[in-house]
Parts: structure tokens; sequence; C-alpha cells
């Protein structure tokens, strides 16, 4: 067995450029009432796909804006039904059931749009499958309390990373349930302690009593306790947030370590909770305290970090690799690369 060999993924895009791309799609769909905004969604897709790099070969986009703004027409239309007394109970009882078709016909576009090195990727779905994993199985989760969310979780990545091809190699994500369980009682551990450890410093219990007590009695609430009670929203947030991302991070390297690529290919990716917490948080202070101009500068910064932690694992030459696929997409013609279809918005 030949070994394998690591490519660092790199992105090579910059916030300056980004910015001019950025600028430009605010102000166009501003002009244009919000109709540019599927042409400006085409741009940034394309930019970070076309700077996304493995080994000196890059991604690409290749849907139209005329597509997105067909789907987005569509949608809109479709939303008539909703508004028609009665017909509206039709409408969401049709909408649940067609749902999973809609899911699979967008995540298939998307990867149908999305190429490296000129090879386009694909994704072929079931109606069945798809209404079990993001249909019942969640609605079931909800009756363990979401105990069983983990369980969910691994059969959606089961389900959408086995279903996607590169060209005519197939992907496979094979993974116990215990690196779900792990990111999830992580995160969900980290909120319960937050929000406990909260609660009691600024005397959680004393303050709702002196609330309830200005309430029975018609006094106004010390300043100070308002201060306090506001102090709870802080407390939240400072347990929610960072739990997201706790999760994500475990998430995501367990789910790259398990996802392999027919034609010996393994992914690893490396990011930690900690880091991914602060390039958040003080990517938002910096927008926020700019106005929101330095929200392409945030999503740069977030690209090359992703990027940076991220390992394509080849046994044998990548170059091999991608040009056996290329060849094989060539001699089945256009039956791996069609066009086909719109995005429907909702893809996972």
């Amino acid at each position: 067995m030949q070994p394998s060999q690591t490519h660092q993924v790199q992105f090579t895009g910059n916030a300056k450029t980004f910015f001019g791309i950025w600028i430009v799609n605010i102000l166009l769909s501003i002009v244009t009432l919000g109709v540019y905004s599927a042409w400006a969604k085409v741009r940034t897709k394309r930019y970070f796909a076309q700077n996304t790099v493995i080994d000196g070969r890059h991604f690409d986009y290749h849907a139209t804006g005329g597509q997105i703004f067909a789907a987005r027409v569509i949608m809109v239309l479709a939303l008539i039904p909703f508004m028609i007394p009665f017909v509206n109970l039709v409408a969401i009882i049709v909408l649940l059931f067609a749902f999973p078709w809609l899911l699979n016909r967008s995540i298939a576009f998307n990867a149908r749009m999305t190429s490296f090195s000129r090879v386009r990727f694909g994704f072929e779905g079931s109606y069945g499958r798809s209404f079990l994993v993001f249909m019942l199985f969640p609605l079931l989760s909800v009756f363990t309390l979401y105990l069983a969310y983990p369980f969910v979780a691994r059969a959606v990545h089961r389900y959408t990373i086995g279903g996607h091809r590169y060209g005519t190699a197939r992907f496979a994500f094979d993974s116990g349930v215990g690196p779900f369980y792990k990111a999830f009682l992580l995160a969900v551990g980290w909120a319960v302690l937050a929000l406990v450890v909260g609660f009691v410093a600024i005397g959680g219990m004393q303050l709702f009593e002196e609330m309830a007590y200005a309430s029975a009695t018609g006094v106004n609430p010390d300043p100070a306790i308002m201060v306090r009670f506001g102090l709870l929203y802080v407390v939240f947030f400072a347990a929610i947030l960072p739990a997201a991302f706790i999760y994500q991070a475990f998430l995501r390297n367990a789910v790259y370590e398990n996802t392999t690529l027919e034609g010996g290919v393994r992914f690893r990716s490396t990011v930690t909770p900690v880091q991914l917490i602060w390039i958040a948080i003080s990517s938002a202070v910096v927008a926020v305290l700019t106005l929101g101009l330095m929200l392409p500068w945030a999503r740069v910064r977030l690209a090359r970090y992703l990027a940076q932690n991220t390992q394509v694992l080849a046994t044998g030459s990548l170059d091999e690799f991608v040009g056996t696929e290329a060849a094989k997409v060539t001699a089945l013609g256009d039956a791996y690369t069609d066009i086909e279809g719109i995005d429907l918005g909702v893809a996972i």
C-alpha cells in the first residue's frame, strides 16, 4: 500500500478584494430592491470556491444568478396558498411531505454546481431516506427530550455525505455515535455550567424575589436590580453561544475524520473550540464597532482559519486521482456533470 500524502487546504482570498465584491453586492441589491441579491450570492460563493485551493487545484461554483433568481420567484409564488384561509392548511400538509424532496433537490443542485479541478460533484438521495432523516427522526428525538439527538445528527451526516460523489467516486461516512455524544455533551455541559455559575454569581434567586416583591407592592424596582436583571441576558449568551461553537468544533473534527472518498482519500480537521469561539466573538465585536463594514474581513478570517485546519490525505498521487476521475466523467459524457435544476434555498 502506498503511503498517504497530506495536502493542506489553503484559502487564498483577502479581505480587501472581497470587500469590493461585498460592497457592490450590497449597493446593487439595494438599488434593485433585492433582485440583484441572487447574482450577489453567486459572486460570493464563486469567490470563496475559487480561492479554496488544494495542491494548486481550486474549487469553482458554476450556478448563475438567473437560476437562483428563478428559484426565489418559485418560492415566493409557492407562499401564496399559505395566505388563503383553509387552503393554507392543505398547503402546510403538502409542504411537510414535499420538504424532503425539496431538500434533496437543493443539495443535488449545489453539489452539481460545485467542482474541484474542473470535475463536478454530485448527489443522489432517495425521498424515503430523506423523509426519515430530516422529518421523522428529529420528531422522534423530541420525545427523548433530545437525548437521542446525536443519533439524528449521525444519520443526517451518513445520508448527506454518503449521497455525494466526486466525479464517479463516492463519499462514505462511517462513525459510531460516540463522537456525536461527545460533542453534544460537552456543549450541553458548558451551557449548564455557565448558566448555573452565572445565575449564582448575580444572585438569581434573590433577584427574582426582589422583582416579585416590587411587582406585588407596585414599587419601582431599584436601578441596581434592573442592571442585575440585564446581566441575566449576558449569562444566557455566554452559555449558549460558546456551546454552539464547542459543538461545531468537535463535530467537524469527528465528521472529517470518519469521511472517506473512493480512491483512497481521507480527510482531517483540527479546529479547536477555544480558537473558534475567539474568532467568532472578536469578529462580531469588530463588525459591530465598524457598523458592519468589517464583515467581509470576518468572513475571510473564518474561511482562512477553517482551511488552515483542514487536510486531505490521499493514498498515492492526488494528481493521478483527479486525472482518473476527469477521464471517467469524460467517458460517461455529461451524465455526471449536468446543470439541471435550481437552488431552492433549503440545502443544509
